[in-house]
């Protein structure tokens, strides 16, 4: 089944991902397994996808539990 095309616009675009940083940390992002926030590793904090808009303010942000940290696909092994 088709995804609507209503749907698309609110889809995160994960090139996007690539120009992203963390506000505190400067580092780089990672996208939740779920798809709905941005994850900062080095800052331990969660933003937040809204309507497919990353916020990406301090205010929005959430606390990240080290080992929610530890399950990220991104940090179980070596990029290919």
């Amino acid at each position: 089944m088709a995804t609507p095309v209503s749907d698309l616009r609110h889809q995160f675009d994960v090139k996007t991902l690539e120009m992203l940083v963390c506000p505190l940390t400067k580092t780089r992002l990672t996208l939740s397994e779920d798809k709905t926030e941005l994850i900062s590793v080095a800052a331990r904090l969660a933003f937040p996808i809204a309507s497919g808009v990353p916020l990406l303010s301090l205010d929005e942000a959430r606390s990240v539990d080290p080992e929610m940290l530890r399950r990220l696909p991104e940090l179980k092994g070596p990029r290919g």
